[in-house]
């Protein structure tokens, strides 16, 4: 039964969709500036892409990205 969430994200992908380095991604996280929806039982995250940018309030953006 779908549940219309859309799919978990990498660290990876959230960095590539917020313009960040993945680590920054990773110290938001251990700073609890942003909460994860799920942690692999290796230790990897995986986000909510709306949560995320909730938690956030927006997402930031290097003004010279194009």
């Amino acid at each position: 039964m779908p549940t219309g969430r859309r799919p978990l994200i990498t660290t990876r992908e959230l960095a590539r969709h917020l313009q960040v380095h993945p680590e920054t991604v990773r110290e938001w996280v251990r700073e609890g500036r942003i909460t994860p929806a799920a942690t692999t039982p290796g230790g990897q995250f995986r986000f909510d892409l709306d949560d995320v940018l909730a938690q956030l309030g927006q997402p930031r953006k290097r003004p010279d990205a194009h």
